[in-house]
């Protein structure tokens, strides 16, 4: 009944849609201003290297997210074969994130360091001379393409402007970074790994003279659920709370 008299009433349905309107609204948006205070916020956790940021925009050129999720569900049989569950916060300067829709291929949110470089220069190259059942595509030419770093400034520059911390004497050297990631003889290893504690320098693609775009993907594969702790991590600890 009272639904035909405000199909009747054009005005009062208008004000009653604006009104059921501003309440979802407020519903929805109201939470927001108090995220901040329950946004989990892990120790360790660090933006990505100007070399792993390479890779990563690498991973996503190439449609790997496509085959590969990178979030670990809470199930038992995802913990027991991938490690502990995904945490929201090791996506928090992710632009996109990665999870992923399906998993033609395994899951890489645990994926960093439990090959050597040389089986993911392998199976980059080649994915059947070590798993002989996958039907993932050869990407041997991410070895023999120098890495074209000229705009990794403004790459930094312009997550930094989404929220990713970088800070200024980050984005002022991240060409000399990115370099010294890649070749461990490089100048500048020692300032790069305080401005990137924990991240991982060497020479990825077994080429020293050159760094290469497999160079970028394996320095990001490699890092990929490392920086959190999880022997010593708790979640209800309060240096897990902004």
């Amino acid at each position: 009944m009272i639904h035909g008299w405000l199909e009747r009433n054009s005005i009062l349905l208008l004000i009653g849609i604006l009104l059921v309107v501003a309440v979802g609204g407020a519903v929805e948006i109201t939470p927001l201003f108090w995220v901040n205070g329950t946004v989990e916020h892990i120790n360790g956790m660090r933006p990505y290297t100007p070399l792993e940021l390479e890779g990563r925009n690498i991973y996503t050129r190439e449609g790997c997210y496509l085959c590969h999720s990178q979030q670990i569900r809470t199930l038992r049989d995802e913990v027991e074969r991938y490690g502990h569950y995904s945490l929201a916060a090791e996506s928090e300067y992710d632009h996109p994130f990665q999870w992923g829709s399906e998993r033609t291929g395994p899951d890489l949110a645990r994926v960093g360091a439990k090959y050597s470089d040389e089986w993911h220069r392998a199976h980059l190259a080649d994915p059947r001379s070590v798993v002989p059942e996958s039907i993932m595509p050869p990407y041997k030419f991410l070895a023999e393409t120098p890495l074209d770093y000229r705009d990794i400034r403004a790459i930094l520059e312009a997550n930094s402007d989404v929220g990713v911390p970088y800070s200024k004497d980050q984005i002022a050297h991240a060409k000399e970074d990115l370099e010294a990631q890649g070749d461990p003889n490089a100048e500048g290893v020692g300032a790069f790994q305080k401005r990137y504690p924990k991240a991982q320098a060497r020479d990825f693609d077994g080429n020293p003279n050159q760094i290469t775009e497999a160079d970028a993907l394996i320095a990001y594969l490699q890092m990929l659920g490392t920086l959190v702790d999880f022997k010593t991590y708790q979640a209800d600890a309060p240096e897990n709370r902004r």
